[in-house]
């Protein structure tokens, strides 16, 4: 089969945190030249079609209805490679394939943010490769949650020889307090279900007060302010930014 269909090209596509707006050029027009638009969707809810997930809304301004598919994933799951996990990759990839092998040449996975950064494209783009070997695969960058929450607190992400660095809470607590001790920005990704610990923890290293927490970035009901602990049930996509300590203009250099 991989034979017969050498010029297939399955492209992750990045698309923003959220807000239509900041797709780029590139981006659109891979989508638009895309015979096949494929949305990741939670696993329980692929088949509820009144739910459209992140990634399906933000490219429906650019996207025909009919042109795109919901892969659903286990995106929730607890524990690293679950059975349920791994089963959607297996069927993602075979929706993909079977998309291939149905003539389709332009393939594009539109994923929240950027697909070489925390990513399920990643997944999935193995996942076909397994499948299908003459596939291509490429991706598009998009702009991060953590740029975006930059630039709508106003707050630099990093300034002369600062480090940058970026965590899944999910990684556990002791590399989010390594990282606030050091010298530079840190930026904290799913911190949903951790956040009392992360709360607890900027407290500790007297970093709370100028860090800010970004809730549905590009979204309706999207929240940037401080961080607090007066809405415990935050969405998985939230982001954590504790700036560098600075005192005074040019002092990294």
């Amino acid at each position: 089969m991989s034979d017969e269909l050498p010029h297939a090209t399955l492209t992750g596509v990045g698309v923003g945190p959220g807000d239509p707006e900041l797709l780029t050029v590139k981006a659109v027009r891979v989508l638009r030249e895309a015979d096949v638009v494929f949305v990741p969707v939670m696993a329980d809810r692929a088949a509820t079609t009144a739910t459209v997930g992140r990634a399906e809304q933000t490219v429906l301004p650019y996207v025909a209805a009919d042109r795109l598919r919901r892969l659903p994933f286990a995106l929730d799951d607890r524990g690293g490679v679950t059975d349920r996990r791994t089963a959607a990759w297996d069927d993602a990839a075979r929706a993909v394939a079977a998309a291939v092998d149905a003539g389709a040449r332009a393939l594009a996975f539109a994923t929240i943010g950027d697909p070489n950064v925390y990513s399920t494209f990643g997944y999935l783009a193995q996942s076909v490769r397994a499948l299908r070997p003459a596939v291509r695969v490429a991706t598009v960058p998009g702009v991060t949650a953590m740029q975006e929450l930059a630039a709508r607190s106003g707050t630099p992400l990093c300034e002369g020889r600062e480090p940058l660095t970026l965590l899944p809470a999910t990684a556990g607590l002791a590399l989010f307090a390594d990282a606030l001790a050091g010298p530079g920005t840190v930026v904290a990704y799913k911190g949903w279900r951790r956040h009392p610990e992360l709360l607890a923890e900027l407290r500790r290293q007297g970093r709370l007060a100028d860090a800010v927490l970004g809730r549905s970035l590009g979204l309706p009901g999207e929240r940037i302010g401080p961080v607090d602990d007066t809405e415990p049930d935050l969405p998985y996509l939230s982001t954590l930014l504790v700036p560098a300590r600075r005192d005074r203009r040019g002092g990294k250099l």
